[in-house]
């Protein structure tokens, strides 16, 4: 029986929001069986300020995950986190926040997978709760889709596909093992392009972006002086944020992810649409 996991103690890291540019702490605590991952916004006590870290709080993707609870209490650009949760196999901890978003720190996982290791993670008594495909479901959105289908393990196929020959067509196929995620995932760091870095600012957003936290494309270049981690580090990237947001389903799945071009909205209109059929999955 896999049981579930925590922290042993509390553990911290501080940087700066990517979209906002602001000064970002977050504080994690050890959390009961059952709890789940749940963001807390410590600086807001005048309303309820926790946000339970799953796919139906979910209320915009663009250019990450952010979610909002009933009393209008937002937390953005958590996929990063919750990829290193399911990467260790953290079910229950508190995500104390002292703002609206979470530090970008490298553009990675991987200090996020340093913080957890520093607290410790640690099992509990309960069973793992885990989410099992019974049947295929997919969701479209022109040439792009994503798909969950029943089998084994949890095994991830993604596919990406950019016009500048810095990235091009990529692939892999990777399955959640122990020890996996730290060494073939949890180090790729976030991408942007230089061209959109003006519009993005003038939405108020990417204002904590900088080479030390995301790959620069400029046409056919990669413009960070250190260069890429390996060649496909894009696509790695991609499935370090799909194992993140398919950790907002509430805990870890079985079954196969295939996608073509996956996306943040892509990835939780999967997840909807799985608990919109109470065919096709079950809790085991």
């Amino acid at each position: 029986m896999k049981r579930q996991h925590t922290i042993s103690a509390t553990a911290s890291v501080s940087g700066v929001g990517v979209h906002s540019g602001k000064p970002a702490s977050l504080v994690v605590k050890p959390a009961g069986e059952g709890t789940g991952v749940m963001f807390v916004r410590s600086d807001i006590t005048d309303r309820a300020n926790e946000i339970p870290a799953l796919a139906t709080q979910v209320t915009t993707t663009e250019l990450g995950t952010n979610m909002t609870n009933a009393a209008g209490v937002s937390v953005a650009t958590v996929e990063h986190f919750l990829a290193a949760c399911a990467g260790l196999g953290v079910d229950n901890i508190i995500a104390e926040l002292d703002g609206p978003e979470l530090p970008i720190l490298d553009g990675s996982s991987k200090p996020f997978v340093e913080l957890l290791e520093r607290a410790g993670v640690v099992a509990q008594t309960a069973p793992k709760r885990v989410l099992r495909m019974l049947k295929s479901v997919e969701v479209k959105q022109g040439v792009k889709f994503a798909r969950l289908s029943p089998a084994d393990g949890f095994t991830m196929n993604v596919v990406i596909d950019f016009a500048t020959t810095a990235i091009g067509r990529q692939a892999i196929s990777f399955t959640m093992v122990p020890g996996a995620f730290a060494r073939e995932v949890a180090w790729a760091r976030t991408f942007g392009f230089a061209h959109q870095a003006e519009q993005l600012h003038a939405m108020g957003k990417g204002l904590g972006a900088s080479m030390d936290n995301t790959v620069v494309i400029e046409g056919d270049r990669v413009l960070n002086p250190g260069g890429l981690q390996a060649r496909d580090e894009f696509v790695r990237h991609k499935l370090l944020d799909v194992i993140g947001d398919l950790f907002l389903a509430g805990g870890p799945i079985e079954g196969l992810y295939e996608a073509e071009q996956p996306g943040h909205a892509l990835n939780n209109q999967l997840l909807r649409a799985v608990f919109a059929d109470e065919s096709a999955f079950a809790w085991m």
